[in-house]
């Protein structure tokens, strides 16, 4: 951006260094109310003895660090899988919450970036406001038919998948990955037909909608601070929903964890773009500078205490296993009478099926 634009450094940081810290304050905020919510989805469908409060925590930003560092932001539900099955959790069961999670973000996001759409081409940005819409629709339409599908029917590894594997490494091996895999597979669809039948499933939804969306309000503060202090006269609603078009965008699997496509889309978004952008008309733009610095704030600043949380999880020997037997079952599951596939787990046991 330095080499290519007006901009230096200097303009950048004029957004003063008080609103460069409450913007990244806010953006490590929705980090943390993600947290909670990954902690109590795995409370009210696997149980309270997983692993403490601070060790999911810390796992939920190391999945983060995954899913910002990647295109679309796929990769961080292994991380959080992994650290589940490590503590004994079956894989279906951790599946479902990862699933869980990602429905929540789906379901919240498509529709900001709806409204966010069709605010847009009302306010004239018909161009940015069509972009925004098209991108969310694929998005919605791939993750809510996976889950009514897991709801009716036990999905299995796709056949091209199969060959691929099959291709690039042993028969053996693959056969064991494809088997586990189908396994896991199989306890999701299996959780999504016992739980879609229950009221108590429904409330921890909500909940988590309620959580997820709150999340999205921090984010928009966060460029909303910056907008202001350089006399951009945005409120809340209107970065609430620059900053949600700009998460759509990201989400198209161009560039690692949005870059460019982020700066773009909220640029087009506060520009109400009604036509295809010229790269000297956005090198030009007066609002360049806040974006960027808004970027910086909202991404690589909460970058560096992702990778340590990350860094934590994989550098040292085990340090988040759960020293605790899990519970035959959870209270949730007792109540729905959701059956424990895996039985009582000792230390001993989780190692032996890790091998």
């Amino acid at each position: 951006m330095f080499l290519f634009t007006h901009l230096s450094p200097t303009q950048i940081f004029a957004v003063g260094l008080v609103p460069f810290m409450i913007s990244t304050a806010s953006v490590m905020g929705r980090v943390i109310l993600q947290a909670f919510r990954f902690e109590y989805f795995i409370r009210a469908f696997i149980g309270r003895n997983v692993s403490s409060v601070g060790s999911v925590i810390s796992a939920r930003l190391a999945g983060e660090f995954v899913t910002q560092t990647t295109p679309s932001f796929i990769g961080g539900e292994v991380v959080r899988i992994a650290f589940l099955t490590k503590n004994g959790v079956p894989a279906g069961r951790a599946a479902w919450v990862t699933t869980m999670e990602i429905i929540a973000d789906v379901l919240v996001g498509t529709m900001l970036a709806f409204i966010a759409g069709a605010i847009a081409i009302y306010n004239g940005g018909g161009f940015i406001g069509i972009t925004v819409i098209l991108v969310a629709i694929p998005t919605m339409i791939f993750w809510l038919s996976l889950v009514i599908l897991s709801a009716k029917r036990n999905l299995t590894l796709p056949v091209l998948v199969v060959k691929i594997l099959d291709k690039f490494i042993s028969q053996e091996k693959a056969e064991r990955i494809t088997k586990s895999t189908n396994t896991a597979l199989a306890d999701l669809c299996k959780m999504s037909r016992e739980n879609f039948n229950s009221t108590q499933v429904v409330r921890v939804f909500i909940i988590g909608i309620g959580i997820t969306f709150l999340a999205f309000v921090l984010q928009g503060i966060s460029f909303m601070v910056l907008a202001n202090a350089v006399g951009l006269d945005i409120g809340l609603f209107e970065s609430l929903l620059a900053t949600s078009a700009s998460t759509a965008i990201s989400t198209i699997p161009i560039t690692i964890g949005g870059s460019g496509l982020a700066e773009l889309g909220i640029w087009a978004y506060i520009s109400r773009l009604n036509g295809i952008p010229s790269l000297s008309g956005l090198a030009m733009s007066s609002e360049l500078n806040v974006v960027i610095a808004w970027r910086i704030a909202s991404y690589h600043v909460p970058l560096v205490i992702m990778w340590v949380a990350l860094m934590r999880m994989t550098m040292y020997k085990f340090p988040f296993k759960n020293k605790k037997t899990l519970s035959p079952s959870s209270l949730f599951g007792r109540r729905n009478k959701i059956p424990d596939t895996n039985g009582d787990l000792s230390n001993g046991d989780v190692d032996k099926r890790k091998d």
